[in-house]
């Protein structure tokens, strides 16, 4: 898909997606397949910035909850439609588990990345929100990934989130294992991912699959969790402050 075309029918695409019109979603998005565009370009160029624009919006209160509600279970929607069209190709032998921050209202984005892993030959395990960190780390200890990958867009799950990287590394059941970070709030905020001892970043759902595809290994001595927190503690990030009340 063309630039200048990607661009034309994600402007088309957002009006009737925030006034909350399915069918006509629907129609846009099986046009494109059916003139050509690739599932994946449209994933890409399409789904995923019409997903961005739609936080943003929201996040500066120029719709509201409601049409925000909307526009992301339409883009679910479209989602689940255009995720039958993506290529496959062979297993590569490696493995990625998919997990969303604490206090995260939405998985579109996790789902996406999911799908297009998927798509690429990895063994893909999509776990969602709100699963407790015990759990988490009895999957990873069950499951052995080469890189849990962790999306976040609310400032609000921050701190929850380095609580469960250091929780990780304290515990050690998969030292070869990177932590990778995406999502919203991180792209906002420079050096958050570094921030949440994480090991890498990715901005976009097409990032992921570049960063995750060039990862080598983690090597635990390379960032110990004692010299990361003693780093950390000089920088003091806001986001890493809990909320008055928060647990």
């Amino acid at each position: 898909m063309a630039a200048a075309a990607c661009v034309e029918l994600l402007d088309r695409y957002m009006e009737p997606l925030l006034a909350g019109r399915r069918q006509a979603c629907r129609e846009m998005i099986r046009q494109a397949l059916n003139g050509g565009s690739p599932a994946e370009a449209v994933y890409r160029d399409v789904l995923w910035p019409a997903m961005v624009r739609v936080e943003q919006l929201f996040r500066e209160d120029r719709i509201g909850v409601a049409a925000e509600h909307m526009a992301t279970r339409i883009n679910r929607l479209i989602t689940d439609q255009v995720q039958p069209h993506l290529p496959r190709v062979g297993g590569l032998g490696k493995r990625i588990l998919i997990m969303c921050a604490p206090q995260e209202p939405e998985d579109l984005g996790a789902q996406m990345c999911a799908d297009l892993f998927e798509a690429e030959g990895w063994d893909v395990y999509f776990v969602g929100g709100g699963v407790p960190d015990d759990e988490v780390l009895q999957l990873t200890g069950q499951l052995r990934p080469d890189i849990l990958l962790i999306f976040g867009t609310r400032p609000q799950g921050i701190p929850a989130v380095r609580h469960l990287i250091d929780l990780i590394r304290e515990v050690g059941a998969v030292p070869h294992m990177n932590v990778m970070i995406s999502g919203g709030v991180f792209n906002r905020a420079e050096g958050l991912w570094e921030e949440v001892n994480a090991d890498l970043f990715a901005a976009t759902a097409e990032q992921t699959l570049a960063v995750a595809r060039d990862a080598k290994p983690r090597e635990p001595s390379v960032r110990s969790t004692g010299a990361v927190r003693k780093r950390r503690r000089r920088r003091r990030s806001p986001y890493l402050v809990p909320a008055q009340g928060a647990v």
